[in-house]
């Protein structure tokens, strides 16, 4: 199954608007009134890697294919969703069944586009939400303990693991703490990943600031105040990246040819509107990374965990290279474009044969051998 990034937010902060630029689609309604999401969006995105295209030129390629990643536009959330308000019910469910969160904020002004409360303050709004994951994780976290609790008193070891790790959690989402800053062993992160916690998933916050104000904002992140108060929370209380966006831009080069979205970009003095960087945000956040294949017919990156073997990779592209590995000619996609060549990366020693036990690398140029 695809692993899924669920796109959050307050409503009217371009949670829609966003999801429709990512999927270049107009799947998603984007209106100027609370709750226009209400059932989650789900779109297919491709994720940017300019070293297909070098690849592709390099061995006369007509077919370029990049991997993907599934994002998923959810309702907006109000105070009081851990208890049902607005769709709160709905949204929790919702980014329980996805693998990863972007949280966009919003940080431009414009009295046209209402907000919930009233002002602009994605600090305020930040906490508003990790507050509704944080209650609800309470709760849940609450349910399990009792249940394990009683099958510790009979002995049973793990139920005893997971009844300590709550003991420490506890206190740590009362404070107001995200379940994914606490401390954990290796052991205890495994045992974590089991109590299903809202709090505890991986999370990016997206700043969608004003189109106008994109090309200063991304030479210099600190020249804006909003996008700076962000970066510093995100940093310093969830260990988390920021990423600067305008999705409003984004939406407005869907309509235009490649060379005119190219026109337009440089007018307003960027080369992208964040979306990119945004994708690839996400998709590292998911914890993956790419290996490419490249040959006549086609140039392709393929997703894989980081961390990886060699098999295992193999296998993304079909079972039978698991199961039948015997090696994998690799050769990193830096040394290759060095060189040139593949004949010429082999007489610099730089095309390796690696076994079972390889770990995969992000741009890794790889050719499976196997017997099935």
């Amino acid at each position: 199954m695809m692993l899924q990034a669920g796109i959050v937010g307050m409503p009217n902060v371009g949670k829609s608007t966003l999801f429709n630029a990512l999927t270049k689609t107009r799947k998603a309604e984007a209106a100027n009134y609370p709750f226009c999401t209400i059932d989650p969006n789900i779109g297919m995105v491709s994720v940017p890697d300019p070293r297909l295209a070098v690849l592709a030129e390099m061995n006369n390629t007509a077919n370029i294919i990049p991997t993907a990643i599934e994002m998923v536009d959810i309702a907006g959330l109000v105070e009081g969703a851990s208890t049902g308000a607005g769709l709160g019910n709905k949204f929790l469910a919702n980014i329980r069944e996805v693998d990863a969160i972007i949280q966009v904020v919003r940080c431009f002004e414009n009295e046209d586009i209402i907000h919930e409360l009233g002002s602009v303050d994605p600090v305020r709004d930040i906490e508003i939400i990790n507050s509704e994951l944080i209650l609800a994780d309470i709760a849940t976290l609450e349910k399990r303990k009792q249940s394990r609790e009683k099958q510790a008193k009979k002995g049973d070891k793990e139920a005893q693991k997971e009844v300590d790790l709550m003991i420490r959690l506890a206190p740590h989402l009362d404070e107001g703490k995200p379940a994914s800053t606490l401390e954990v062993s290796e052991d205890e992160a495994l045992t974590l990943r089991e109590f299903f916690l809202l709090s505890a998933k991986k999370m990016l916050f997206a700043c969608n600031i004003d189109e106008n104000e994109l090309g200063e904002t991304i030479a210099n992140p600190s020249s804006h105040a909003l996008v700076t108060k962000v970066a510093n929370y995100a940093k310093e209380l969830m260990g988390a990246d920021i990423v600067i966006i305008s999705a409003r831009m984004e939406e407005e080069l869907m309509d235009l040819s490649d060379e005119d979205s190219k026109e337009y970009l440089e007018a307003m003095g960027v080369e992208d509107s964040g979306v990119s960087s945004l994708i690839q945000g996400a998709y590292k956040l998911l914890g993956l990374c790419s290996y490419l294949t490249s040959g006549e017919k086609e140039t392709r990156a393929w997703p894989i965990p980081v961390g990886a073997t060699a098999p295992q990779a193999a296998g993304v592209i079909h079972t039978d290279f698991e199961r039948g590995f015997i090696a994998a000619e690799v050769v990193s996609y830096d040394d290759l474009t060095t060189l040139g060549s593949k004949v010429a990366a082999k007489e610099k020693g730089k095309l390796r044969i690696e076994g079972k036990e390889y770990i995969m690398k992000d741009g890794d140029v790889v050719e499976f051998r196997f017997n099935v």
